[in-house]
């Protein structure tokens, strides 16, 4: 199993996005301390739900302070981004890094970012498999044109080639050709788009096991039907997200999000707009933080390594990736990756 830290760099009430981003740099530093396989690192634009605009810039910083530990996008938002320009960044990161970069990619939502970058809706509602095949063959091949509706171009020479890696410390992960791909899935359709291609799933903290279940199963269904091999299906490393707090007492640990989380949720999903005016259905922060609560490891270093291994038997998924910052406090935060990493790992492995 593979436990690892997801990072939004929450900025709660009363906090500069200084102060988030400081926590989110030293939660990774401590990831790799503590022994934990991995960091997963949120993008959002223009609200404090998440303070860091670009993971991919955030994560060369960590691959360059960190020796050890695997470090991902989760996610990088397509739409909003040419694949092209992607995949350089990501080919840079997998070659300098020793191949220890992974590249989260997904859809993002209808906001105002689509207008602010140029992309418009289109490129939200319909673009999607275009910019991942284009970002996949850049990735894959020496060389590549484009003649699609959003992107058209001559071909042009892949530089830096991510299939010339010196070395990988996870073959596992790797493939010989570049660094690994994972697509963030909240729909059938993303399900089946992850599959047709043979890549990894992202799935949000939002689902119980029942639905990551129901969406694993879905994924070998499609993968079948594409003639992936049946070797190539049960290796997927799909990723779950959630949210992990640890103390002495279970009561403990969930005193510390609700008291925290709901005035960081209400303050970072109010301030997001649609790009179109659409009503948007927001979450209710108090009964949200409850639902994760109560869908993650949140508890004793006993309770947390059980409900762990119990998604884990319920959904066949192995790597967790798992918010460890929902107390919004510096301290609390590094306590809570130490602590995930030197009481509640040894009960995994």
């Amino acid at each position: 199993m593979r436990v690892g830290t997801f990072v939004l760099a929450a900025q709660f009430p009363g906090q500069g996005q200084g102060e988030a981003l400081h926590r989110a740099v030293r939660s990774a530093e401590v990831a790799e301390e503590a022994g934990l396989d991995a960091v997963w690192l949120a993008e959002h634009h223009f609200v404090p739900y998440g303070t860091c605009p670009s993971a991919v810039t955030l994560a060369a910083l960590l691959l360059g302070r960190t020796r050890r530990i695997r470090v991902g996008t989760a996610v990088s938002v397509l739409p909003t981004a040419h694949p092209v320009a992607l995949g350089e960044q990501a080919a840079l990161l997998h070659l300098t890094s020793g191949g220890r970069f992974s590249l989260g990619v997904g859809r993002g939502g209808p906001w105002v970012d689509l207008e602010v970058f140029g992309s418009g809706l289109d490129a939200y509602e319909n673009g999607f498999p275009e910019s991942l095949d284009l970002l996949l063959r850049w990735l894959r091949e020496p060389s590549v044109a484009a003649t699609g509706e959003r992107f058209s171009f001559r071909e042009v020479p892949v530089v830096p080639r991510p299939d010339e890696a010196l070395d990988s410390p996870d073959e596992a992960l790797d493939s010989p050709d570049g660094p690994e791909v994972v697509v963030a899935c909240t729909s059938p359709a993303s399900v089946r788009l992850a599959a047709e291609r043979g890549l990894p799933m992202l799935l949000g903290m939002h689902a119980d096991d029942e639905e990551k279940a129901a969406m694993v199963a879905l994924w070998r269904s499609h993968a079948r039907a594409s003639g992936r091999t049946p070797e190539e299906i049960d290796a997927a490393p799909h990723v779950s997200a959630g949210v992990a707090q640890i103390g002495d007492r279970g009561t403990e640990a969930r005193e510390a999000l609700v008291k925290a989380m709901p005035g960081w949720l209400k303050q970072g999903l109010d301030a997001h707009v649609t790009v179109d005016g659409r009503i948007r259905s927001m979450r209710d922060p108090i009964a949200y933080t409850e639902l994760l609560c109560g869908l993650h490891p949140v508890g004793t270093p006993g309770q947390c390594a059980d409900r762990l291994a119990a998604t884990s038997e319920r959904t066949g998924i192995t790597r967790f990736a798992l918010l460890v910052e929902g107390s919004g406090d510096l301290a609390a935060t590094e306590e809570n990756v130490r602590r995930l990493g030197a009481d509640v790992l040894p009960r995994l492995r």
